[in-house]
């Protein structure tokens, strides 16, 4: 098992030669990685809780890569796709990046252009990460406000003015400004404008509270 936190590069690919030159070269430049010989076994392994990338060789015994990419999307494994092939052509290449892999390599390959593959594509998914951390993080605050303050932060990030605001609600400006200060020091906003951008990543709306 990978130590956690630590990157891991998954290899599948069901040439054991392969499988094993890839994982030499990633030893080589101090990457952990784990290897497979058919996707189930894949689908079997819990993601670590660190940084992850998968090399996926496209044809596969019983399974075509870029159909396993589709079926990893529709499972939720989220997790960054750099394809190999021995027989790659343009049509296949434009699919797997349109269904977002990373990059397409066609057997020789550079080790190099490997290893900077599986950097950019360890990169976006410490980039993901984060972001889908820092959106857990935002829905906790969200989760703590008040029905009301719910109502009062849709309101606020639509463009409403308190006097509006208290209108809509049927109840006094003042009453808005506490529910208002509540909103910004919950939410941690500085702002009106980070207000704003909060209330976006959560797609807030009136009608969504």
């Amino acid at each position: 098992m990978t130590p956690e936190g630590l990157p891991t590069v998954f290899v599948i690919d069901d040439d054991a030669a392969v499988r094993a030159a890839i994982q030499g070269l990633l030893k080589s430049v101090g990457l952990q990685s784990e290897s497979f010989g058919k996707p189930r076994e894949f689908l079997s392994r819990k993601l670590p809780d660190g940084p992850s990338c998968l090399v996926l060789d496209v044809r596969l015994p019983g399974v075509n890569g870029l159909d396993f990419q589709r079926e990893l999307a529709q499972q939720g494994f989220r997790i960054p796709i750099i394809f190999i092939t021995g027989h790659g052509d343009i049509p296949m290449t434009v699919k797997a990046m349109k269904l977002g892999a990373v990059e397409f390599l066609t057997k020789p390959f550079r080790d190099q252009d490997l290893l900077d593959a599986i950097n950019q594509a360890l990169d976006r998914d410490r980039v993901a990460r984060q972001q889908q951390s820092n959106l857990a993080e935002l829905r906790k605050r969200y989760e703590a406000l008040t029905a009301r303050e719910r109502e009062v932060i849709a309101l606020v990030v639509s463009g409403m003015l308190n006097k509006q605001i208290a209108s809509e609600l049927g109840t006094s400006e003042i009453t808005v400004k506490i529910h208002r200060g509540h909103v910004m020091r919950k939410m941690q906003a500085e702002s009106l404008a980070e207000l704003v951008r909060m209330a976006a990543k959560l797609e807030l709306s009136p009608d969504k509270t």
